[in-house]
């Protein structure tokens, strides 16, 4: 059984307001995600700490087990109240997110505790699928020990990373990870679409 989880916890600082609500091209940024991810899992659900925003989605939403330590409490609420045994997690602010891509990282899943798009030095940890089972012991150790990063509990686990020359043909344009966190970016997006992506 597959879950989703949209992280859409982010305080946006420097958006200034809740980004997974910003209007791009007349439905919010979270609906673009909801869009690409149709029928991909058996069951999706929202963390979040305004639950009260995203009532009209009509979909379970989920509150931070352990509030106040930022993305990591939301990966570490997505594991556990996740039904799956599989958990792909995605952030709220990814409109441009790549359906091959994502059928690709679940299809890899069996193969280990994370499957996780890397490219350079940087994993992208909110565009990946989790073991629950195996994954969230080691999280909660990591939580324990005061790690803060989202890739903090890795050494404890089995990690396949998917590298950009494998990735970069399901995504040819490269816009998966392209995340909006200022008024810039959401310019930028509305320009990619109305060019048509």
């Amino acid at each position: 059984m597959l879950t989703i989880a949209i992280q859409a916890g982010g305080e946006s600082h420097r958006m200034g307001r809740n980004k997974a609500l910003l209007p791009l091209a007349g439905r919010s940024l979270i609906e673009h995600v909801l869009v690409r991810l149709e029928g991909l899992g058996d069951e999706i659900f929202i963390t979040t700490n305004l639950p009260q925003d995203y009532s009209f989605l009509g979909l379970r939403l989920v509150s931070d087990l352990v509030p106040g330590i930022g993305t990591l409490a939301g990966l570490h609420t997505s594991l556990a109240t996740a039904r799956g045994d599989s958990v792909l997690v995605v952030a709220c602010d990814m409109p441009f997110i790549s359906r091959p891509l994502l059928e690709h990282l679940v299809g890899l899943a069996p193969q280990a505790d994370v499957v996780i798009p890397h490219h350079g030095d940087k994993y992208e940890p909110l565009h990946a699928v989790y073991n629950r089972h195996n994954c969230l012991p080691a999280l909660e150790n990591a939580l324990a020990a005061g790690a803060k990063r989202l890739t903090g509990f890795f050494p404890q686990v089995k990690v396949l990373l998917v590298e950009e020359s494998e990735f970069s043909r399901l995504d040819p344009q490269g816009l998966s990870f392209f995340n909006i966190n200022t008024p810039e970016d959401l310019a930028q997006a509305e320009k990619i679409l109305a060019e048509g992506e």
